[in-house]
């Protein structure tokens, strides 16, 4: 698992990146929670959507955004950082110009920031959103929803409660082709304590749905 440096906006954005051994693998991006409150790309849900992608083949990065561990820069309140993951898409896509096709995941402030790139990246086709806080960000950017892909809450989240996210949900899913799925890990916080197998195997359950079945 490679440590990266690639150059972003506010300056050195630090990563990991697995590449694929297949030519043309998809690419996937995934986002940490929110900086100010311990969000890193160490993070354990982070880490386990990370080797997810990897074990379906996809070509994975994850980074910290500005400021945190060694990025550099200061924390942006969601703009830069929307810049940083602009950033770390257009590395994945240069060191990768065959790969066919890209996913973006983020969990709570990190499904915030890659909602945001999904409506200006048309080459993502599928997400994966993670305690999306819709009580805090806006998400009325999502009109219509460009690509299909999965929301999963934890019942017992009191960060980001469910029924706000819900509320996004019920808005974005009529638009034409475009399937817009929810779970809920029964008993989980924001943070999946003891409950990270549990949401793997939601998000495992989809990708491969979507993906087709595992190599191997």
């Amino acid at each position: 698992m490679p440590e990266v440096i690639f150059n972003g906006p506010a300056g050195r954005i630090e990563g990991r990146y697995h590449a694929s051994k297949t030519k043309g693998a998809p690419i996937a991006i995934v986002l940490h929670p929110h900086p100010q409150f311990g969000g890193t790309m160490n993070n354990q849900i982070v880490y386990a959507m990370y080797y997810g992608f990897v074990e379906r083949g996809f070509s994975a990065l994850r980074f910290n955004f500005r400021g945190v561990g060694r990025s550099q820069g200061n924390f942006d309140h969601g703009q830069g950082e929307l810049s940083d993951a602009a950033a770390a898409l257009d590395w994945a896509q240069a060191i990768n110009p065959e790969a066919r096709a890209c996913w973006i995941a983020g969990i709570s402030f990190g499904a915030w920031i890659g909602m945001q790139l999904l409506m200006r990246r048309p080459e993502i086709e599928g997400f994966i959103s993670v305690a999306a806080p819709a009580n805090r960000f806006d998400f009325s950017f999502l009109a219509p929803c460009p690509s299909s892909g999965l929301f999963v809450h934890g019942s017992q989240d009191r960060v980001a409660p469910i029924k706000d996210v819900m509320s996004v949900i019920e808005k974005v899913k009529t638009q034409k082709g475009i399937q817009i799925e929810h779970q809920t890990v029964e008993g989980a916080n924001h943070f999946f304590e003891n409950k990270t197998e549990e949401l793997m195997e939601i998000v495992g359950g989809y990708l491969d749905r979507r993906l087709g079945p595992m190599e191997g």
